[in-house]
């Protein structure tokens, strides 16, 4: 029995492309381009299955034009917002992510970009790679403590939680707002606000951890930014349409915002060349999740989901 065509559209673990070429027809391209629309839809006839990452963009467009043949999108992902998922089951494609695998990963970068912003990480090390280091004062380069201050978390999913775990052990307080509350024992003494503006105003850090949908697109916007504390610190390694980012710089330049360290942007990949002039952010290029260990978990989650997708059984992480 011929096995079944697949395309990887980036270039995944090689544990990962292993397992694949072992199982599938791969069609693979080592170049690592982002695939585009016109990519998608021709692929789409060549192709049972398709592992696409966040770069490819299934619109209702793209998905209209899809050849009848393409049955699985297997996502190496947990997030889909690239993904009009209407169309997709409109047009009997099953559409899988990967959730559950990356959450200590991301929860490592937002416990770094938190730290790293708080304490003038982005300064300190150009002033002495460059070798601008030639003095020292009580004042120089002072931050702001993470230990025992209050973090808020916006969205209290694997993620969110995850750095909870993580916050904890620098005695920080854990307040949280999330759709609905949380049970005791996932809570882990954390406080709910069930109202967003009451979180907001207690926070001393604030960590985004909810996906995007039409309701939290420009969450972090002006209003919003103002009911923070003033100094207060922002990390976002979720989507960065959540962040207003013209509103974020204003309240930077002010100062009402003490810092902040973003892995995502709204334009990417570039991201926001305004954000380079500020050394009080600190920002990466959408890595959260990029550990070898969870790299390999997210492409064996992927291929598990078309496993069981041409077995004949329901994907266990079917959408």
């Amino acid at each position: 029995m011929a096995k079944p065509v697949i395309w990887v559209t980036r270039t995944l673990s090689n544990a990962t492309l292993e397992r694949a070429a072992r199982d599938y027809e791969v069609i693979w391209d080592a170049a690592d381009a982002p695939g585009s629309a016109e990519d998608i839809i021709a692929m789409s006839a060549k192709v049972d299955g398709i592992i696409p990452c966040h770069s490819e963009h299934f619109t209702a467009d793209v998905v209209a034009q899809l050849d009848p043949r393409l049955q699985i999108v297997a996502n190496h992902s947990v997030g889909v917002d690239h993904c009009d998922l209407p169309a997709l089951k409109s047009k009997g494609i099953t559409v899988t992510n990967t959730p559950g695998v990356l959450s200590d990963a991301t929860a490592e970068l937002a416990m770094m970009l938190m730290l790293g912003a708080a304490r003038h990480a982005v300064t300190g090390d150009r002033i002495v790679r460059s070798g601008e280091w030639d003095s020292w004062s009580p004042a120089f380069l002072v931050g702001k403590q993470v230990t025992g201050a209050r973090l808020g978390i916006i969205g209290m999913g694997g993620v969110g939680r995850a750095l909870a775990r993580k916050a904890r052990g620098f005695d920080m307080e854990i307040h949280y707002h999330n759709r609905h509350q949380l049970p005791p024992e996932d809570e882990a003494g954390a406080v709910y606000h069930e109202s967003l503006d009451d979180l907001l105003a207690i926070s001393d850090f604030l960590s985004l951890h909810c996906p995007a949908t039409p309701e939290t697109i420009g969450l972090m916007n002006n209003d919003r930014l103002a009911r923070l504390p003033k100094g207060c610190v922002i990390v976002n390694t979720a989507r960065g349409n959540l962040i207003d980012e013209t509103a974020l710089l204003a309240a930077i330049e002010t100062a009402h915002v003490g810092a902040a360290g973003l892995d995502c942007f709204a334009t990417e990949p570039g991201g926001n060349p305004a954000f380079a002039t500020h050394e009080n952010i600190v920002m990466m290029p959408h890595v959260g999740s990029a550990t070898l260990k969870t790299r390999d978990a997210m492409g064996f989650k992927a291929l598990d989901n078309l496993d069981a997708f041409f077995r004949g059984d329901e994907p266990p992480d079917r959408l």
